[in-house]
């Protein structure tokens, strides 16, 4: 696609109309000197449909390592040899201490991540609806969990606790899915995610890009994400951590990284895009032009295995793009 086929279909989105997939396919044929184009039609669109707020995020790793499943790009996974930390669930008072240092440095929103497949017959999962509430009666803070598969019952249980989001990634496309993981199904992501809809909680559910997959795959996970509703759209690059199956794949260029933003904001015009792990790895310097490129989340601080960096340089990076900390 050249660059007339890049202002039409911008032009046609801002009038309110969905592109095609067709359309979005074409959309991933764009050459390298047209992503600057590319990237300001997704800026404009972000504008139009979601205004100039910045969702902002951090999170809180409650348990980590030890986990049973394959993921190929997971350092905690049991069939890696990595450096990832190894601890069982923290205690409510560390939980909740962790969220309040993230409120301190400017997060408006908190995600509690704790490792391994899901909660089902997990003994953890009342605990950490106790350290849910005590963060909710000691911060300002949104809190969203991402604790892997639930059962409806479980779902219904955070929603009542005070959840409004739920964070599950289906990681890629259907078809690319088997590459990532064999030890548990892109069908059974699914079906977490539609117990949390049931119950009533909105979705942060996105995937990686990075780890091999075609650009088609990544247009069909954006696609699969429009026919879930998604809320919130994290999108990851592969960091391609030592010991892992994935350890030797090469992650995207900054300029891939950039199209493929864009591309999300064509197929998504409404939601929260949001950049997650492995930006600064993979972005370094142009970190700021993805605030630029249709954007309008971020996870700040550091993430479950590896550091991220200084928050107060993630709310420069967004005041310089013209852009505001959500207040909610």
């Amino acid at each position: 696609m050249d660059y007339r086929g890049i202002i039409a279909l911008g032009e046609y989105i801002l009038q309110g109309n969905q592109i095609s997939y067709e359309d979005s396919l074409e959309l991933t044929t764009v050459m390298t000197d047209d992503i600057p184009l590319l990237a300001a039609f997704a800026n404009k669109i972000r504008q139009k449909f979601t205004g100039n707020e910045v969702d902002m995020c951090g999170l809180v790793s409650a348990r980590s390592g030890m986990c049973s499943e394959d993921c190929k790009f997971c350092s905690q996974s049991v069939y890696h040899s990595t450096d990832a930390p190894v601890y069982d669930l923290r205690s409510t008072a560390e939980i909740t201490h962790s969220a309040q240092k993230a409120q301190q440095e400017g997060a408006k929103r908190i995600s509690i991540v704790t490792s391994g497949k899901g909660m089902d017959h997990d003994p953890d999962f009342q605990n950490i609806i106790t350290a849910i509430e005590s963060i909710m009666d000691k911060t300002d803070l949104k809190v969203c969990a991402n604790l892997g598969t639930l059962t409806l019952a479980q779902a219904h249980a955070l929603a009542a606790s005070g959840i409004k989001r739920y964070a599950h990634n289906l990681e890629t496309s259907k078809n690319f899915y088997p590459f990532v993981c064999t030890t548990h199904s892109y069908e059974e992501r699914l079906a977490t995610i539609q117990a949390a809809k049931t119950a009533g909680m909105e979705l942060c559910t996105g995937g990686i890009i990075g780890m091999g997959e075609s650009w088609q795959d990544r247009v069909d996970l954006a696609f699969s994400l429009r026919e879930l509703d998604a809320t919130s759209i994290p999108i990851n690059i592969l960091n391609p951590i030592k010991g892992t199956a994935f350890e030797d794949v090469t992650p995207p260029t900054p300029l891939d990284i950039i199209k493929s933003f864009a591309i999300f904001r064509f197929i998504l015009p409404n939601k929260i895009i949001r950049p997650a792990g492995g930006r600064e790895l993979n972005l370094r310097d142009m970190q700021g032009q993805l605030m630029l490129s249709g954007a309008n989340g971020l996870i700040i601080g550091n993430y479950l295995t590896f550091s991220g960096r200084d928050s107060a340089a993630d709310f420069q990076m967004v005041q310089d793009a013209g852009l505001v900390p959500a207040k909610f």
